[in-house]
Formats: C-alpha cells, sequence, structure tokens
C-alpha cells in the first residue's frame, strides 16, 4: 500500500487582510463622526421646556458689593427678562477659560441694565473651593445655587461643566451652550438673551 500525502489547501493571501480592512472602515466611520458637527450644539429634550424646577441653597459665605449673594430658584428664571445659568465648577479647568468672558458678560450693558441676569450653579464643589474661584477670578453672577449632589445637574440634563443655558423670560430653555464660552459664544448668547428670544 501506498500513502498518499495529503497538502493541506493554501490560503489566499487576502483572508489576512479582511479584518484589517473591516478595522480600517469602522475606524472611518468614527472618526467622521467624531469631527463632525458643532459639539457645543449637543442636542437637548429640554429645549423649548420650562426650566427643571430645582431647589439649591447659596454659596455660604459669598458676597458681591458687601451683600451676600442669593441662591436662585425657578421662580427667579421666569421673571420677565431672559436669564444665562452658567453651570460651573472651580476643579474645572474649562471653567477657568471660559471665566473671562463671563466676567465681560457681566459688564454688558444688557446685564448691568437688568435686562439680562447671570446666575451660576456650582456643580459638586466645595464651599471654600467655589469662593475661593470666584475670588481670584471675580462674581460676575447675580445669583449662585450649590448643586452639591449633583442631581440638580441631572434634572437640567448636564452633560458635564462647564455649560450656559439661555433660559426665555417665560422660563423656557431657549439654547443649550457645551463647553467653555468664547467669545463668539459668549457674544451670541448674550444679543439672543437682550433680545428676549
Amino acid at each position: 500500500m501506498s500513502e498518499i500525502e495529503v497538502q493541506p489547501r493554501r490560503r489566499s493571501p487576502l483572508v489576512f487582510l479582511i479584518p484589517l480592512i473591516l478595522f480600517g472602515a469602522l475606524a472611518l466611520i468614527f472618526a467622521v463622526g467624531l469631527f463632525s458637527g458643532d459639539a457645543s450644539k449637543v442636542p437637548s429634550a429640554l429645549i423649548g421646556k420650562p426650566a427643571p424646577v430645582i431647589t439649591l441653597s447659596q454659596l455660604e459665605g459669598l458676597q458681591r458689593d458687601g451683600q451676600p449673594v442669593p441662591a436662585f430658584a425657578m421662580a427667579d428664571l421666569a421673571k420677565g427678562r431672559a436669564t444665562l445659568v452658567n453651570v460651573f465648577a472651580s476643579w474645572c479647568a474649562p471653567c477657568r477659560v471660559e471665566h473671562p468672558f463671563l466676567v465681560a458678560m457681566a459688564e454688558s450693558p444688557a446685564v448691568k441694565a437688568g435686562k439680562v441676569a447671570l446666575v451660576g450653579m456650582n456643580y459638586k464643589d466645595e464651599a471654600e473651593n467655589a469662593r475661593r474661584f470666584l475670588g481670584a477670578l471675580g462674581n460676575p453672577y447675580s445669583a449662585v445655587g450649590v448643586d452639591r449632589s449633583g442631581r440638580a445637574a441631572i434634572e437640567w440634563g448636564v452633560y458635564g461643566v462647564p455649560e450656559t443655558f439661555l433660559i426665555g423670560p417665560d422660563g423656557r430653555i431657549l439654547e443649550k451652550h457645551v463647553g467653555p464660552l468664547d467669545a463668539q459664544a459668549a457674544g451670541r448668547l448674550l444679543t439672543r438673551a437682550a433680545a428676549g428670544k
């Protein structure tokens, strides 16, 4: 009897390229999704709806012009004027980057005249650190509410700090800006707030 040698079938070199091609296609799809669109305009289910009802305490020991800075509530957001609500924290590096633009907004004629209110929501922060942050960089806010647990931010749909909400004169959320404000975004929000739309 003779033995027949069986040679294993050779695979095509293309078989080894299939996983590489699939990986490249997926990487391209993810890259396009990551870098397309405006990251500061994250869709929010709350746009056009009343701002969520929240209870915030005031930032202990924070003063402005020798007076304690109050907290804010839903009733303060529907007083017939537009309100900009900025979510910030002392531990947030991008909050430091945007802070000069908030200080400039506070000095604008619309805010000075009371046509637009600028308030802050201090997110998961220690009172002493928040006071030090605002003391060193300036306090642009007429009211600061403290969200120690982060529950209020969840109600507002906050993805991360900083975020800024434009609240219309009727208390409805008109716009949400995700990330640090720059001169262009701050100017656009302030113009829209002053117009009351």
